[in-house]
């Protein structure tokens, strides 16, 4: 499928996996548009792109319901609704075990983690829905598959339910001719890192994957005939085991 012009909204693309992403998508000629918490991160990541058409920002905290909806009038008006949603604003906290994990810790990642896929996949699904098509990517972990003591329980448990979400949204959204994609990377070099609780060994670094692994994947699915559907992918260093 020819991706220049699609319309794509990348949430959390700022840096790491949802800038990979982003780039990856303003390469192919695709109308950008990143959002994010703070202008400053948005506007330096925008310039990392000096193609056609330029990037465009928008500040919005994904787990704010009226900031989203007033994103998506903005973005509706400024440009059309969206053919591709990536969802990839994401969070974790350094203290995750849950006998150290505070319960506001716990609402704030299931706010951003979950209720924000929430929000901006009820905002987008309208205009989808109107042309008969679209894709979303939900970007969710390993740790939304498999429960794991290093992502902790609130993470976990909100990748699970973003896992749940995506799963269901594509059942219910594919006679409306809607593609629902959710990805779990395994270990991947990106500034979440720095909220794990100990610090990452650099020779682990290195072997980890990179957030351009996962935009080739996007990129790939995205390009896939309509008559074809990727329901879950699995990505993973070579050194993490998955089974």
């Amino acid at each position: 499928m020819e991706l220049a012009g699609k319309v794509v909204l990348v949430t959390g693309g700022g840096s790491g996996i949802g800038l990979a992403i982003a780039l990856a998508f303003a390469r192919e000629g695709c109308q950008v548009i990143i959002c994010g918490r703070t202008e400053e991160t948005l506007r330096q990541a925008a310039a990392t792109f000096d193609g056609h058409p330029p990037f465009a920002i928008r500040v919005c905290d994904v787990a704010d319901r009226a900031a989203v909806d007033a994103m998506f009038a903005w973005l509706n008006h400024e440009v059309g609704p969206p053919d591709i949603l990536v969802n990839s604003a994401g969070i974790n906290v350094p203290n995750r075990a849950i006998d150290q994990l505070r319960p506001e810790d716990w609402d704030r990642m299931l706010a951003v983690n979950l209720t924000g896929a929430f929000n901006c996949i009820h905002a987008a699904l309208p205009g989808m829905r109107q042309k008969r098509s679209g894709l979303i990517v939900n970007i969710s972990s390993v740790a939304g598959k498999r429960a794991m003591k290093l992502g902790g329980a609130g993470y976990c448990a909100s990748k699970f339910g973003l896992t749940a979400l995506g799963m269901t949204v594509g059942l219910e959204e594919r006679p409306h001719g809607i593609h629902v994609t959710n990805i779990y990377p395994g270990e991947v070099n990106t500034p979440i890192l720095a909220q794990r609780p100990t610090p990452v060994p650099p020779e682990r670094l290195a072997n980890m994957l990179m957030p351009e692994d996962i935009a080739q994947v996007v990129i790939a699915i995205a390009k896939l005939p309509p008559r074809a559907l990727v329901p879950e992918l699995v990505i993973t260093p070579l050194y993490q085991e998955y089974a």
